[in-house]
């Protein structure tokens, strides 16, 4: 018995570094794509004056998050095309791909001239590059929550939750960029060369992941060639069921992701308020996300997905227009910290179960691609398009200013149907 004891803790330890290894294999190439995403959106307002002038300041800002919406209408295919590819030729062959690819279009963001130096090509290679990032993005998802899953599928919940854990933390560096330096940085030199710096970090992640996703294996091998069908075909000839309730169980969270990113924007365009009031709101919730994903995702693996899902979906649901009457009439920096974090809260707690609950509604052989096209899709649609969606809806007089809430308040009952429906079909 004594003889043993050491062996069985060698052993334990041994299975915690090889999980903690496939952790951050995973989720390395995951917080990149947020990193860049948060960072976009944060730093939306420079961005505009860089590349996207207009004697119109709005009009000037939405051709900016036009562009960021612009990259996840190719996200879709990206999760077809390199879901598929996962599919055949194994997880690690798509993630490797697929974190070169956003390397390599975060390269460009961060080098690329301004408008007023070589004028209109600036546009448009910062939209060619971000077709790229939404390509590559657009893979990334499906190859490696079915990664972390079959490699460990007792524990579906915990593992899968640091897909979300690390866009926390992704989300947390873009804040917290944010918030050091608009108050270290005078506006002239943030907008002329300052907000470059964030991205030119994001650079250095991308040689990392490399370098870690090149030490892990898959933990099944692709099927034989004879035995290989089309997982495209498959998925939307036999799982569009499936697929749409994916996408609906993802809309409310993805909807309040990118409201965080969205608050820098929202604190100036339409509160009047500092920049750096924005940012730190956006820290506090990103960690959040960070810290209580993965709580969550333990949690769901012993009570179930959408028992937990369903109750934070509530709270989520009568929170979110009390939480925006609060933040526009008495929209001092304490009140949108308090509102912004409570919000980040639910979601982390809603988040954590997703990518687990998503990937039970596929079977192993079809599971990349159906993650990958049911997951960017529901970006797409409530998350990429939100910022853009909010600040035209804004512009109404009976919305206004709370048009974030009336926006939450509708994904989140779709999403509540989602649920209802997979507890109700006992799909996953």
């Amino acid at each position: 018995m004594t003889l043993s004891t050491p062996m069985n803790s060698q052993a334990d330890a041994t299975t915690k570094k090889n999980i903690t290894r496939l952790i951050v294999a995973t989720s390395v190439g995951n917080a990149l794509e947020w990193y860049d995403i948060s960072v976009y959106a944060y730093f939306a307002v420079y961005l505009s004056k860089a590349f996207f002038p207009a004697n119109d300041p709005t009009t000037s800002l939405l051709l900016t998050f036009g562009s960021f919406g612009l990259s996840f209408l190719i996200r879709p295919i990206g999760g077809i095309v390199l879901g598929g590819y996962a599919d055949r030729h194994g997880r690690k062959a798509s993630l490797m791909l697929s974190i070169v690819l956003m390397t390599f279009g975060t390269l460009v963001l961060a080098l690329m001239p301004t408008y007023q130096t070589i004028g209109i090509l600036a546009p448009i290679a910062v939209m060619l590059a971000r077709l790229v990032q939404g390509f590559s993005a657009g893979g990334e998802f499906g190859s490696s929550t079915a990664f972390l899953v079959e490699h460990m599928p007792e524990r579906r919940g915990f593992v899968a939750s640091w897909q979300f854990a690390s866009q926390g933390v992704s989300g947390l560096l873009g804040a917290g960029f944010g918030a050091l330096l608009t108050s270290l940085m005078s506006p002239e030199d943030l907008q002329s060369w300052g907000w470059r710096l964030p991205f030119l970090f994001g650079v250095l992640i991308g040689p990392v992941g490399i370098y870690i996703r090149n030490h892990v294996d898959d933990a099944t091998p692709p099927p034989a060639a004879e035995q290989q069908g089309s997982p495209v075909v498959e998925v939307f000839a036999r799982q569009m069921l499936p697929t749409i309730l994916a996408i609906g169980a993802l809309a409310v969270s993805t909807a309040v992701n990118y409201l965080i990113v969205y608050m820098p924007t929202y604190v100036v365009k339409t509160l009047n308020l500092a920049p750096s009031v924005g940012f730190t709101a956006a820290f506090a919730a990103q960690t959040a996300v960070a810290l209580l994903a993965p709580i969550a995702g333990l949690v769901s693996d012993k009570i179930g997905r959408t028992t937990h899902m369903i109750l934070f979906a509530l709270l989520l649901l009568v929170s979110i227009f009390p939480a925006f009457l609060l933040l526009t009439g008495k929209p001092t920096p304490a009140i949108i910290l308090l509102g912004v974090l409570w919000l980040g809260v639910l979601k982390s707690l809603y988040y954590g179960p997703l990518a687990a609950l998503m990937s039970e509604l596929f079977p192993p052989a079809t599971r990349a691609t159906g993650l990958g096209l049911s997951y960017n899709i529901g970006v797409t649609l409530f998350g990429g398009m939100g910022p853009a969606i909010m600040t035209w809806m804004g512009g109404f007089a009976l919305i206004g200013e709370l048009a974030p809430g009336y926006y939450l308040t509708a994904v989140c009952i779709l999403s509540l149907g989602a649920l209802f429906t997979i507890r109700r079909m006992r799909l996953a």
